[in-house]
Parts: structure tokens; C-alpha cells; sequence
């Protein structure tokens, strides 16, 4: 099959690999679609920290955001499992240690992240092989598009519920890239009020468009009573501004990653009486973002700009943006798309 195969800082290939095999206890996935996310720019650049920290090497296969059909099962999996459209949880723990056994698989010191962590390799490909524990049945009103999007809806709906929200509290969200978009929406599905703030005036306005009440660049912010603030970006100096744009009392939300080390002051978490949390990964939004997107009460699909093949991953990795992009955020990936056929 074809793969998209990073092979070192700014070095990447579509390759004939070999197809996977459903080992003991896993399926393999025909892959409908794919998205990319800034982890993948990442490891493109060579900048992702898992390649400093020894948790991933070169040649890397990456994608995490994915959904597609169940082809082929393995020992011990249910054939009830065939032919099934499913997306899944980029984390697997190992099963065993005192996290996996309480539930936070996610947090596992030796788990492994679909093409991020461990080798594993990811959904840049025709077929992906997952864990059958890790799968997510997608019901019939979730598209391609849609399934594809669960993962980083996940990571978004975790951000909202931690931000504890009631309805009419007012929600500033950092950072109008994908995750922060959802997270917007949902926020705006349980009757928040729904503020933006981005860095461009392009992405600014895009944000407008979804229905939230406020879509702002840092110059034209209010200065409003946030009831929580939710920090979806990757700059090292918002986590700060989190904390001083939130009401005592309340919440931040910590979901972005910059390149380097932020700083907050604690004397003003702690003078706040402000609750701070940390969000990693979709595990615990996975089902909940499905029912929204299945129930239409989120629609993600806006937010995707193009549908590239794999030939085109490289480019758009390197920054470019394709012919006749939308204004949203997210590529996603057609393994199909560009394929000789015979």
C-alpha cells in the first residue's frame, strides 16, 4: 500500500510499504480520510518534542485524526467488526499499570500514539492497523469529513467541560485553529456565550462566521468578565494572558502547546482563586463529540478547507495551501485521491 513516510527535518516520501496485518486483538482500517494536524507540521519541521524526549524517531508515518472501514479483523476481535465505518482513540495504553486500570490510558507512561508516539504507524496511509478496544463506531450521520474531525472534536469537547460552562457564561477562546473552532461550538451548543480571539484578521473573520458572539484580534479585545478562558494556541506567551483575562473564581483551560516553555504566575493563580486544567488528548471525548456531530448539533464539516491526496501531504506540511482552499483551518487527507489505477 501507500504511506506518507517522514524520513527526517523537512524529508518526507510517499512510499510502497507493506499492508498491515490484523495482529491478535486488531482490525485493520481502510482509511477514508485523514486529517493533519500541528503535531504532523511538527514533525516535518523536526521541531515535536517526542523526537528530543526519546518517545519517537525518524522514519515516522504520522496521522491521528482518521475514520474509515473495517476490512480485516484478528484472533479474539468479533467479525461483527467487518465492514464497519469507525474512527478511534489515538491513545493506547498499555493495559496493565496503575493508570490504564483507573482509566487514564491516555497518561500511560508506556503508551503509544497512533503515528505519534512508539512507532506506531498512523493514518497517512491506504490501511491502518488499530486495537479493536480502540475503536469508535461512527453512526450513518456522520460523513467522511465528519468522522474524520472526531478526534480533534474530542480534544475540543474535553476543553469545554473542563471549562465547567452553564449556560449564558461567558467563554473566551484562544487560538481559532481546529480544536479551538470546536471547542467554540460546542461551547455555543450548550448556550454559552462564545468569544474568539486570533491572530490574523483572516482568521478573525472566519471565526465570525460560525455564530460565536465575539471574534477578536488581541488589539480590538473587551476588556469582559470571562467566566472561563480556554487556550488553544501555540504561542508560549497566552497561557499569561489566560490567566489575567479570567475571573476570579473561575477557570482556565490549558489544551495548546507552544514550541517553548510558558510562564504563568502562580501568585496570581493562587490571589484568583482560579481553578487551572490541563487537557491531553480526545480519549474521554471521543463518544460525546460523535453524538453531537451525529445529532447535528455540532457540525464540524465548515471548518475544512480542502481534501488533499497523499502526494500533496509534503506541501502542505511545508506550509503551502492548496489550490482553491476554504477559509477554515483543516486539510484533510484522501489516500485515494491521485491513486494509478490499473
Amino acid at each position: 500500500m501507500r504511506a506518507f513516510v517522514i524520513t527526517g527535518p523537512r524529508r518526507a516520501t510517499v512510499a510502497d510499504v507493506a499492508s498491515p496485518v490484523a495482529a491478535a486483538g486488531q482490525v485493520v482500517v481502510d482509511v477514508e480520510r485523514a486529517g493533519l494536524c500541528g503535531t504532523d507540521v511538527e514533525f516535518f519541521t523536526g521541531e515535536m518534542a517526542y523526537l528530543h524526549q526519546g518517545h519517537a524517531e525518524y522514519p515516522i508515518r504520522p496521522g491521528h485524526e482518521w475514520c474509515g472501514t473495517v476490512s480485516a479483523v484478528g484472533d479474539g476481535v468479533p467479525e461483527a467488526w467487518l465492514r464497519r465505518r469507525v474512527t478511534g482513540d489515538t491513545m493506547l495504553g498499555c493495559g496493565r499499570c496503575r493508570r490504564c486500570r483507573g482509566g487514564l490510558h491516555y497518561v500511560c507512561e508506556d503508551r503509544f500514539e497512533i503515528g505519534i508516539r512508539g512507532g506506531w504507524p498512523g493514518a497517512l496511509a491506504e490501511q491502518l492497523a488499530v486495537p479493536a478496544t480502540a475503536l469508535r463506531e461512527l453512526p450513518a450521520t456522520v460523513d467522511a469529513v465528519a468522522g474524520a474531525l472526531a478526534e480533534p472534536g474530542g480534544n475540543g469537547l474535553r476543553s469545554v467541560q473542563a471549562a465547567a460552562l452553564g449556560p449564558g457564561d461567558r467563554v473566551l477562546v484562544l487560538g481559532p485553529g481546529t480544536i479551538g473552532l470546536l471547542a467554540a461550538k460546542f461551547a455555543l451548543a450548550g448556550a454559552a456565550e462564545v468569544h474568539v480571539m486570533g491572530l490574523t484578521p483572516e482568521s478573525v473573520e472566519f471565526a465570525a462566521t460560525l455564530g460565536v458572539h465575539g471574534a477578536w484580534t488581541a488589539g480590538s479585545l473587551p476588556r469582559l468578565p470571562f467566566d472561563a478562558v480556554i487556550d488553544c494556541s501555540n504561542a508560549a506567551a497566552l497561557p499569561e494572558l489566560a490567566l489575567d483575562l479570567v475571573e476570579p473564581g473561575k477557570r482556565v483551560v490549558y489544551i495548546g502547546l507552544a514550541g517553548r516553555p510558558s510562564a504563568i504566575d502562580t501568585r496570581a493563580l493562587v490571589l484568583k482563586d482560579v481553578t487551572a486544567v490541563g487537557i491531553l488528548g480526545a480519549s474521554r471525548g471521543l463518544a460525546g463529540a460523535i453524538e453531537h456531530f451525529a445529532a447535528g448539533s455540532v457540525d464540524p464539516r465548515p471548518l475544512v478547507a480542502a481534501t488533499v491526496g497523499l502526494d500533496e501531504v509534503r506541501d502542505v506540511l511545508a506550509g503551502a495551501r492548496p489550490a482553491g482552499s476554504g477559509p477554515g483551518p483543516k486539510i484533510l487527507v484522501d489516500p485515494q485521491l491521485g491513486r494509478a489505477r490499473p
